[in-house]
């Protein structure tokens, strides 16, 4: 579980933002989001290979030539 403690007489709203920012880092509300509902089998290799693709074009976009 992922947590923050309070330091002596930082705000709540501080708190709450470097809670938000280790939870990104984390990807815990992703995971809990892709989680929330099924997903077919062909839906998910669907989205991997766009992501995969995606990763591809940017890899050699900004490849060192």
């Amino acid at each position: 579980m992922t947590e923050v403690k309070l330091k002596k007489g930082e705000p709540v709203e501080k708190a709450i933002r470097r809670l938000k920012k280790k939870l990104d880092r984390e990807q815990t509300l992703q995971q809990f989001r892709m989680r929330r509902r099924f997903e077919k089998p062909s839906a998910k290799k669907r989205r991997k290979e766009k992501a995969a693709r995606f990763s591809a074009m940017l890899k050699e976009r900004y490849a060192d030539d």
